[in-house]
């Protein structure tokens, strides 16, 4: 009897000691000396945290940002932006930009300006002044005309810029836990950029943005506040019911369901993602589809599907980087569009992207990667949404209702605002240009209260629910807002211009296309953003693409040029909707429910074998065609 009492208390005390072995090897191969356990294990097990692979990363990042802080130098380059510039009636220069003239003054000639990259190369610390506004004479068909263009002084820190990013990313994949992976990826920038008082100089000036406030007052308020009114009032639960009994017939249609809603919401982005996901998460949990199956749905028609279907805000935005001097094609606003639209034949990435999510719809999963294949057989045989141990990002309020006694769902609850969330949406973006996202959820998220209140529910209830929504989603909002600090971290560390830096003119014409894909792809991953990487991109790619057209003799440069341009765009794509840190990613896993690293992993593997297979169709586009 003894005997097996305490055979349970000696197999603990063995796994303990077993537990430490290892340690205790470290230190017995470092010092040479044996360790007494009854001495020195109590002392290994208390630091055995700190030897940990995470903890290991951000010390040693620490110690990397400080080192970069005293020792590394700023390398300061040349960004050079060429606009149509012309005269208005005063005789003033102008340009112009989002349709309205930019009056532009103190102009300087090009070979005088201390920003000229001669000029940096010789530079002891810093440049006067960050940007200037240069004038250069060049011939065109023998007449002499000015090119106007926009200096800027950027910095990197060579390799060490892409720090940042990559303790975020890292660290991510080790803890799966993003909120502090985001912020040691700020304090590791912080530190390189002798920023200290990471609170009042970082985070702070973070917080006053307008894309700070536009995410508290969207995804926490609006977006927040109207889940919770629908989880209150029963109107996803009505919507689900409704679709169940018109429309879907099981899993394979609900999928299908909520495809076809990320090709229709094609303005992509964040709205797209918002959009769709929020409409579709109770009618797949209805049906018990994984949460990561439907993450990639959503994520995947989102940036894909904006790049094919272009007829939103992306061309307007991107015309304005790829104006180069002298090509005919390229000469005016309205070439550069037509351009855009030109070359969508060409986004290989982002048509097998919106092919991988149908063919998953349509419970075709050879293509999707063993992860989401997993996934779909636990949910089909346990009715487990997620992964073991997952962390969903939306919490458990906007997980089951809470609907009043004697309360009725309507499906018209979910309906009404829903129809006015989108027309508020695209009717601002036909009249104005650009859609008011807030409008539209600011509109759906009123008219959702006062149908609740007319329909008797008491206005305790309506606050509740609307409290109830804000705690679902703050968890994900102050990741996303981490997730955009992170992203300017890197961007001012000059992580993406090193990145961009590394390509050289001189490779064969056929794999630039390529090489311009793996750069953004990098690019766009390492700062969470796909405009961002436009911004940093495009200004050198195109003239570089030209130019190795012009070098090599290609037949049809316009073709080529269209072919490194949705590389490029589609590169982009691609490194945002796999990157941890992106807007995107975190929305697709916020309104969905999955947990963000099961997303971001499962996700990768599909997205990936999309972007090989395009690099090679715009390999052989660019020999059969150019």
């Amino acid at each position: 009897m003894s005997s097996k009492n305490n055979k349970p208390n000696n197999q603990k005390v063995d796994d303990t000691e077993n537990s430490l072995e290892p340690l205790a090897a470290i230190e017995e191969a470092a010092t040479g000396t044996p360790i007494q356990p009854d001495v020195n294990m109590s002392l290994i097990y208390f630091f055995r945290p700190f030897l940990r692979p995470a903890f290991l990363v951000i010390l040693l990042s620490l110690l990397g940002g400080l080192y970069v802080s005293e020792q590394v130098p700023r390398q300061w380059s040349e960004q050079k932006t060429t606009y149509q510039v012309s005269k208005n009636e005063g005789g003033e220069l102008v340009y112009a930009y989002k349709g309205k003239p930019i009056v532009i003054d103190n102009v300087v000639p090009y070979s005088e300006s201390s920003l000229r990259q001669q000029a940096l190369d010789e530079l002891l610390g810093d440049p006067d002044l960050q940007r200037q506004w240069v004038v250069e004479e060049e011939m065109s068909d023998g007449v002499p005309s000015n090119k106007y263009s926009l200096l800027e002084a950027k910095y990197h820190f060579g390799l060490w810029s892409l720090l940042p990013a990559a303790v975020a990313v890292l660290l991510c994949l080790l803890t799966k836990e993003a909120l502090t992976a985001l912020f040691s990826g700020i304090v590791v920038g912080g530190f390189m950029l002798g920023r200290f008082d990471i609170t009042d100089q970082i985070l702070i000036p973070s917080l006053a943005t307008n894309s700070a406030a536009s995410i508290l007052l969207l995804y926490l308020w609006l977006l927040g506040g109207l889940m919770g009114i629908w989880s209150r009032t029963g109107a996803a639960q009505a919507f689900a019911d409704f679709m169940t009994e018109h429309f879907v017939r099981g899993p394979r249609s609900a999928k299908l369901v909520a495809w076809s809603l990320g090709v229709i919401f094609f303005q992509g982005g964040s709205v797209s993602t918002v959009l769709v996901g929020t409409t579709v998460k109770p009618l797949a949990d209805r049906e018990n589809i994984s949460h990561e199956e439907m993450s990639y749905i959503v994520d995947s028609t989102a940036s894909p599907i904006a790049s094919v279907l272009a007829f939103n805000a992306w061309p307007a935005y991107v015309q304005a980087l790829i104006f180069i001097p002298g090509v005919s094609f390229l000469a005016t606003e309205a070439d550069r569009v037509s351009f855009f639209f030109k070359s969508i034949p060409f986004s290989f990435y982002g048509i097998l992207a919106v092919l991988g999510t149908f063919l998953l719809s349509i419970n075709v999963t050879t293509f999707s990667g063993e992860g989401i294949r997993r996934a779909r057989r636990r949910a089909l045989e346990t009715g487990e949404l997620d992964a073991p141990g997952a962390t969903p990002l939306s919490s458990k309020e906007l997980q089951v209702t809470h609907i009043p006694a004697g309360y009725k769902p309507q499906v018209l609850e979910f309906f009404i605002p829903l129809f006015l969330l989108i027309g508020t949406a695209i009717g601002t973006f036909v009249v104005l240009g650009t859609p008011k996202v807030n409008w539209a959820f600011g509109s759906a998220l009123l008219i959702s209260v006062l149908i609740a209140l007319f329909k008797g529910m008491s206005l305790g209830n309506v606050i509740e629910g609307f409290g109830d929504g804000l705690k679902g989603v703050v968890v994900a909002s102050v990741i996303l807002m981490l997730a955009i600090t992170v992203g300017a971290i890197s961007k001012e560390v000059g992580g993406g211009l090193y990145l961009v830096e590394q390509l050289s003119a001189g490779i064969p014409y056929w794999l630039l296309p390529v090489c311009l894909q793996v750069l953004t792809m990098v690019t766009a991953f390492s700062t969470g953003t796909s405009w961002g990487t436009y911004a940093i991109a495009f200004p050198l790619a195109m003239p570089l693409a030209w130019a190795v057209a012009q070098s090599q003799g290609i037949s049809h440069p316009e073709v080529f040029m269209s072919i490194c341009f949705a590389a490029v765009l589609n590169g982009s794509v691609y490194g945002d909707q796999c990157s941890p840190i992106s807007d995107t990613t975190i929305l697709s896993s916020m309104t969905t429910g999955c947990d963000l690293m099961d997303h971001v992993k499962t996700q990768i593997v599909p997205a990936s074998f999309a972007a090989s297979l395009a690099a090679l169709m715009w390999t052989a586009s660019a020999i059969i065609l150019a």
